[in-house]
């Protein structure tokens, strides 16, 4: 029985962090690609120093770092981290265009290699690269999935845990909406080893902890000065891995083309998504507060608007 293949398309911290996660779990063979150039070799370095850890961690995963998109035929899963970070002085359709070329590129070698994978994108501005992916390979809408929802509810589960003081494994929550400012946490899915998160935290304590977890992202960037998380973005990603490989059938959330769910029409947004080996097997619609409702559609009209603004780019 031959081992599953994970693609992973750009070789920076999350890619390589994500490789390393995948390896870990002994999730599959690797091939970690970046782009030709002034550091060409960086993903075979990277990816003979991950395989050197093998004995260290029992791990016999086949890792390899190329150029060439010919070593990812035939890969069951491709993550696509690809895609530049917003700079000073750029604009967020600066940001948009670039990353939607680059998203193009990336995409249209893809669907010529592996043309049966389930595609994970990583790359920002999420809701839109997720989009522009589905345009480009022309795969079917549940093989091209965005990876958000388990990093948004990671950091807010994280936060919460930190409050109460508490195993983050006690801590069961969900979140949905793009990817940033606009996401919106569910307290009415939120619970502690069961007990609702409403009978332990006021409402102003529980409101820091989900505008802190919006801008979980910003505040690492805050912190390291010159780069972007890339631990829990790759773990999350890792995770969404897993649930395809082992068919693991996860009630996850993830941006999901949403075709009618939830009213949205033709836009990927976050969403609870069951996870499996054919990649979103059923997106699940629940019944949402007035204020989970009214914060949702706020949520998807950001999305739609991001969408436009690069439809006008590309």
């Amino acid at each position: 029985m031959r081992r599953a293949k994970i693609s992973i398309v750009g070789a920076g911290n999350v890619g390589a962090t994500c490789a390393h996660w995948c390896a870990a779990e002994q999730l599959g063979d690797i091939v970690l690609l970046d782009i030709p150039g002034d550091m060409a070799d960086m993903p075979r370095g990277k990816a003979l120093d991950l395989r050197q850890s093998s004995p260290i961690f029992g791990f016999d995963s086949n890792i390899i770092g190329t150029n060439d998109y010919a070593d990812t035929a035939g890969s069951d899963v491709v993550v696509i981290t690809a895609g530049i970070p917003r700079k000073p002085g750029m604009s967020r359709d600066d940001l948009l265009a670039t990353n939607a070329k680059i998203m193009g590129l990336v995409c249209e070698q893809v669907a010529k290699s592996s043309p049966d994978a389930v595609v994970i994108v990583v790359s920002n501005p999420l809701d839109a690269m997720v989009q522009r992916a589905l345009q480009v390979t022309g795969f079917p809408p549940n093989r091209v999935i965005g990876q958000a929802g388990v990093l948004d509810t990671a950091r807010y589960r994280t936060f919460l845990a930190m409050e109460l003081g508490v195993s983050v494994e006690d801590i069961s929550a969900l979140l949905m909406g793009g990817h940033g400012d606009t996401m919106v946490p569910l307290a009415s899915c939120t619970s502690v080893g069961g007990i609702p998160i409403s009978q332990l935290l006021s409402q102003d304590k529980l409101d820091a902890i989900i505008d802190r977890a919006r801008k979980g992202g910003a505040e690492i960037v805050g912190l390291l000065k010159t780069g972007s998380a890339f631990y829990a973005p790759a773990g999350a990603t890792a995770q969404m891995v897993e649930a395809v490989i082992r068919d693991k059938k996860r009630l996850i959330p993830c941006a999901a083309y949403c075709d009618k769910e939830y009213g949205v029409g033709g836009y990927y947004v976050g969403v609870p998504v069951i996870l499996g080996t054919g990649g979103v097997e059923k997106i699940v619609e629940l019944e949402l507060t007035d204020s989970e409702t009214a914060a949702f559609k706020k949520s998807v009209d950001a999305v739609k608007e991001l969408v436009t603004a690069m439809a006008g780019l590309v």
